[in-house]
Formats: C-alpha cells, structure tokens, sequence
C-alpha cells in the first residue's frame, strides 16, 4: 500500500518545493509516499477551458492503476478536520488496503471522465490556494495525520 500525490504541472517555487520536500521526507517513516507531476500541456492558448480539462484528463486517467482508490483535490469535495482525516486515513489502510491517489487538477479543474473514475473528493478549504501552495499544504496534512494516528506529539488538540 501507497499513496501517491498526482499533480497536474511542475513546481517552479522553491519555497514551495523545500516545504513539500520537508514533508514528503517525514512521510517516508510512516508509508511509501511520492508526488508524482504530469507536466501542464503547452500551447494551450487556441484550446478551450473544456479542452485544456479534457487532454489533462486523459494525462491523469493514464497514471492511474484501475485498483487505485483516487481521492480529487476539489472545491466541492468534503471537508475534514486533522483528525476526521486521520482516521479517513487509517481506515483506508486498515481495511481497503489499496493504493490512495490524491489528485491536484490543473487551473480549470478536472474533467468529466477524471470526475467519474474518482472514488471521493475532499477539500482543504473554502479558500482557493493556489495549485502550488496546495502541494505543501496536504503534504503537510498527510503527515499530520500519520503523527495522530500514531499519537505523536505533532497534533495539539
């Protein structure tokens, strides 16, 4: 069992990329955890929205093994506080055993097909991060959650 972050682009901040670093290092202590990036389609500029949604869709679908359990990173998916995710989490590993991808769409969201292959969809925030941020922040709050499910002294409640 894995999990898996699949992200639509590349990181090109640093301290983006050295907060999520922090964390995907921590992670490896408790599960087998990648970031796996599907690089942004270019000359984009004649497509529509649909479309752009559309060929990254096909990226995503590609990445993804039909045994996975894929979770979107969505603006309509559920919220979750730290500890209703942990045990989301430990009742994952526990009891379905599967690979878990997490998606972070690109900056139009994701298609109809990605939309009908997902098993759930959660959300950070009411907020819109941007799609960079995103990485750091839920890399973060895997880990949260393996320190709760541990009961280390990470979380305070």
């Amino acid at each position: 069992m894995k999990i898996t972050l699949l992200t639509v682009g590349k990181t090109d901040k640093d301290w983006v990329k050295q907060g999520t670093d922090i964390y995907v290092s921590r992670l490896k202590h408790y599960i087998p955890f990648t970031i796996s990036e599907i690089p942004e389609l270019k000359n984009v500029s004649a497509l529509s929205k649909d479309q752009i949604k559309t060929k990254e869709g096909e990226l995503i679908l590609k990445n993804l093994k039909p045994s996975d359990d894929v979770i979107l990173m969505d603006e309509h998916g559920k919220e979750y506080t730290s500890v209703d995710f942990a045990s989301l989490l430990q009742k994952k590993i526990t009891y379905e055993g599967k690979d878990i991808v997490f998606i972070i769409g690109g900056a139009f969201g994701f298609s109809d097909e990605v939309y009908r292959r997902a098993n759930s969809k959660i959300s950070l925030s009411r907020m819109t991060f941007s799609h960079q941020m995103v990485r750091a922040i839920f890399a973060e709050q895997i880990y949260r959650a393996f320190t709760i499910m541990r009961g280390e002294p990470y979380h305070h409640e």
